[in-house]
């Protein structure tokens, strides 16, 4: 693995320096709104990240999901958006796991997919470790991110980023520093 810029954090899962491009082309299609690109994209992007990239994997499987849902094939977006958390499950990121599936629950409930939204629901509850709070403190207030990362374009938030230090964050999708 080649190590990015600032360095490489032991532990940490990541594209090479460079995203692939078929990494950008697939948030381009999202934000045009070619959703069955996009999700094509994704899927091949999560199944090959499984094993070199385990940190990105869930991510790419959420905006699979995502894209699914939007291009119409609710069942396949559920799946997707279920294997994205129980992967974020099973690496012990209960907070991610929940703030990516409350969205995704706020999501289908605004597109009338109430049931689905159950299903997910249900298994945050199942996934949340009853002993400890995923809640995190909330911490002084972070610098304005970009709305979109520069090296993969895909959508940064700055509520549910993971933040590297003081004033970077890294992106979900890439693992790139943005600042």
């Amino acid at each position: 693995m080649f190590p990015r810029r600032g360095g490489f954090r032991p532990g940490r899962g990541a594209f090479p320096e460079i995203p692939p491009p078929a990494l950008r082309r697939a948030q381009e299609f999202m934000a045009a709104g070619n959703y069955t690109q996009a999700l094509q994209i994704f899927e091949q992007l999560a199944h090959r990240s499984e094993k070199n990239f385990p940190e990105r994997t869930p991510f790419l499987f959420l905006q699979a999901g995502r894209a699914a849902i939007l291009s119409g094939q609710t069942k396949i977006g559920v799946a997707h958006l279920r294997r994205g958390l129980t992967i974020l499950a099973s690496q012990g990121r209960f907070a991610r796991m929940q703030a990516f599936g409350q969205r995704a629950v706020d999501e289908l409930k605004a597109r009338g997919l109430n049931v689905e939204a159950e299903e997910i629901a249900s298994l945050l509850n199942g996934n949340t470790p009853k002993e400890k709070s995923t809640v995190q403190p909330a911490s002084a207030k972070r610098p304005i991110l970009p709305t979109h990362c520069p090296s993969c374009g895909a959508a940064v938030r700055p509520d549910d980023v993971e933040w590297l230090d003081d004033v970077t964050a890294e992106c979900d999708y890439c693992g790139s520093p943005v600042r």
